[in-house]
């Protein structure tokens, strides 16, 4: 079996050496050892740091990336949780979607300031009743 030192790992992935230290830290990746002052790993750290780079992408934490990894390393996948997540990116997009339309009106309204522009100052409310709600739920007894 080859091994793959970290700056090896980091060229093949474009992922920094010290993303992959902090990877293995908080539990992601395993190091075989060490050539040197270098960590040693597996060819299939790979496919590992692929999928934590996937996962980063959908917006999953480290912390549900790792448990998405068996003992083993190879992925566990919980079809439950990505159709949550998948569900949750839905919602995003039709969040950001509605946000980028709102902004093109906005920057091509005929009004003359954007004060005078209804969807603009429509937008301000919608932001001001979303960013008071999420401080109320923050601030709910047991959430931290």
């Amino acid at each position: 079996m080859k091994f793959l030192d970290i700056s090896e790992v980091s060229k093949q992935t474009g992922v920094a050496a010290s993303a992959i230290r902090h990877y293995e830290e908080k539990g992601l990746i395993t190091s075989l050892g060490r050539r040197g002052l270098k960590r040693l790993f597996a060819a299939g750290v790979l496919d590992q740091l692929a999928l934590i780079s996937l996962g980063r992408d959908a917006g999953f934490s480290l912390d549900e990336i790792r448990d998405m990894f068996g003992a083993d390393g190879l992925p566990a996948l919980s079809r439950a949780g990505l159709h949550l997540k998948a569900d949750d990116l839905d919602r995003q997009i039709e969040r950001l979607s509605g946000l980028r339309d709102m902004i093109r009106h906005v920057a091509d309204c005929p009004a003359p300031s954007h004060m005078e522009c209804p969807k603009f100052r429509q937008l301000i409310r919608i932001s001001t009743r979303r960013k008071r709600s999420r401080q109320e739920k923050r601030a709910l007894p047991g959430r931290s």
